[in-house]
């Protein structure tokens, strides 16, 4: 009898990993020194989905997340922001998803268009917060202080958690 692998679905890893990479990338471009917190995370994160572990998937978005938040801190943008707080909260979410697969049903079950459907979601989900978001943030009146751009990206990471429960 041959035992199933229980490994962390595949297209999940990758996409994990690279929304992963693209949060480090929002943080860069906003900030030399976002990008030092966010390659931890990507780091952490990746070691994460590869081992299976949900610790290290949920620690390496946080430092993401971390990295977004260092980056606002030395003033960068909204739009290399809410890059970096989307794809940190889509690699959580597609991480946790491809461990709890792999889990269920094993790293050989057919199961890449349950996870592009679930990546998808997810992103769609994210991209319509931060849309919002920022629309909210630019037709406002008046130039917003650091701390308005801070909630905003804190409530789209609540909201985008909450919707993907």
């Amino acid at each position: 009898m041959t035992e199933i692998d229980r490994s962390p679905a595949v297209v999940s890893t990758a996409i994990a990993v690279g929304a992963g990479v693209a949060s480090l990338l929002g943080s860069a471009v906003g900030s030399i020194g976002g990008a030092i917190p966010a390659a931890a995370g990507l780091a952490v994160l990746g070691l994460g989905v590869v081992r299976a572990s949900r610790a290290a998937v949920t620690a390496g978005a946080g430092l993401l997340f971390a990295g977004v938040l260092f980056a606002g801190a030395s003033g960068a943008g909204p739009e290399p922001l809410l890059v970096g707080t989307i794809s940190a909260v889509v690699a959580w979410d597609v991480g946790e998803n491809g461990i709890g697969i792999g889990a269920q049903l094993g790293r050989a079950a057919d199961t890449r268009r349950a996870e592009l459907v679930h990546a998808a979601s997810s992103l769609v989900v994210g991209a319509i917060t931060a849309g919002l978001g920022y629309g909210v943030y630019r037709g406002a009146t008046g130039g917003q202080p650091l701390t308005a751009l801070v909630f905003l990206l804190v409530g789209a990471v609540v909201l985008v958690s909450a919707l993907g429960r």
